[in-house]
């Protein structure tokens, strides 16, 4: 008799999940178990991190859908609030599991979490899988095994390989090996009210990628996708992706349809791009591993600022002497969303108008952000502040140029 566990994380689906459908081949019974990380520390300012009660929402609203679609599936979602690692450990110690089947997760502490659990049972398979990537992370090593060390050089090498398309459709999953342990249980469905832009779960994503690729819209992406405000002026695909209710797969999927059928430009490679830039920072992720939350970056050197209390509350807040600093942090904070464009200028500011290290505000946008990604955020902080894979140093925005070009109405 064998026994499966599915580690979910940051893969809050049932459609194109490569760990499922080998799990659906490989066991006998299986267990589903989902660990709520917001609860951990997963970074060095957990204290600025704390995930907002939008971000709570959007979570609670993809773990429903979860639960419904494996329920579907004959399976059932457990949950539990403690760390993944104890929670694993618990199981792996009190039930005869034989395969841990785990999605390869770019963050550090999530790392680190497997590999102790690796060591500590080497009797166990772990079966670890690319679900959230467009390519294994094994494809993004290269040059004498170095990991590049700029987005141009990853972008070379891998926009001429084919991605494998979505994994096939699990109809049944392995019955589900009873156990009864404390503080791991049943996920009970809540009823959430629905946001004004976003909801998490599969099905509010998937939506969300029938809908935009139905329209024109992905012809004019590059033009559009810097501005401010409008649902349409870009995917908007980023919070499912970072949740794992939709895969960069099933994105590309799409855009090879919408390319077939309605023609290829900029555009639309742009999307695949910006696909491009979410892999190299999940390798980015996987490769420096904890120096991904470290002052001095990849680089070691060039770190600005400091921390003052106050300045860094006036930022938060959207309080501060740049009316379009202000715009992108009161969106941010009544949405958990804000534009590319918005992302950079805000970042510039704090760490060179206000002379603030910019590990707070990666931290206070892991707190806000429905599209939190640990490596996507951590990595794209550091290039702004000029301590990661910005060839250039760093980017300082000149905010008075930037409002007339974006914001010439300052709202």
């Amino acid at each position: 008799m064998s026994i499966g566990l599915i580690w979910f994380g940051n893969d809050l689906r049932t459609a194109d999940q490569t760990m499922m459908w080998h799990a659906s081949q490989e066991v006998d019974q299986l267990i589903c178990v989902f660990c709520d990380s917001s609860l951990a520390d997963t970074s060095p300012l957990s204290a600025y991190a704390t995930p907002s009660t939008s971000r709570k929402v959007f979570l609670r609203q993809g773990l429903n859908d979860l639960s419904k679609s494996l329920s579907e599936l004959g399976q059932t979602l457990f949950v539990s609030s403690l760390p993944a690692h104890h929670v694993i450990t618990t199981l792996l110690n009190e039930l005869p599991i034989t395969h841990v089947y785990r999605n390869l997760h770019p963050g550090w502490y999530e790392q680190k979490a497997l590999d102790d659990l690796k060591e500590a049972f080497s009797d166990v398979q772990f079966r670890l899988f690319s679900g959230l990537q467009l390519f294994s992370p094994s494809h993004t090593t290269f040059i004498g095994n170095q990991f590049p060390d700029t987005f141009s050089k990853f972008r070379k090498h891998m926009e001429r390989l084919e991605v494998s398309p979505p994994a096939p459709e699990i109809n049944r999953l392995p019955a589900i090996a009873p156990f009864v342990l404390p503080n791991i249980s049943p996920w009970k469905v809540t009823q959430e009210q629905e946001a004004p832009l976003f909801n998490g779960g599969e099905l509010a994503a998937l939506t969300q990628l029938s809908d935009y690729f139905a329209t024109p819209l992905p012809s004019t992406y590059k033009e559009t996708r810097n501005a401010f405000d409008g649902w349409e002026n870009s995917t908007k695909f980023s919070a499912w992706l970072a949740q794992g209710s939709i895969s960069p797969k099933q994105i590309k999927a799409c855009l090879d349809v919408y390319e077939r059928d309605h023609g290829a430009n900029d555009s639309t490679y742009w999307i695949f791009f910006e696909l491009l830039w979410r892999d190299y920072f999940h390798g980015y992720g996987l490769h420096y591993g904890r120096q991904l939350f470290a002052r001095q970056g990849i680089r070691g050197q060039g770190a600005q600022g400091s921390f003052y209390p106050e300045r860094f509350k006036k930022w938060c807040q959207g309080n501060t002497p740049y009316p379009i600093v202000n715009a992108c942090m009161r969106q941010l904070n009544q949405t958990g969303y804000m534009s590319n464009r918005g992302r950079q200028l805000v970042a510039s500011c704090l760490i060179y108008d206000l002379g603030i290290d910019w590990r707070y505000g990666a931290a206070y946008f892991e707190s806000q952000l429905l599209d939190y990604d640990v490596a996507s955020n951590w990595g794209n902080w550091q290039y702004i502040a000029g301590v990661g894979a910005d060839p250039r140093g760093g980017r300082h925005f000149n905010l008075d140029k930037q409002a007339r070009t974006y914001d010439p109405e300052q709202r």
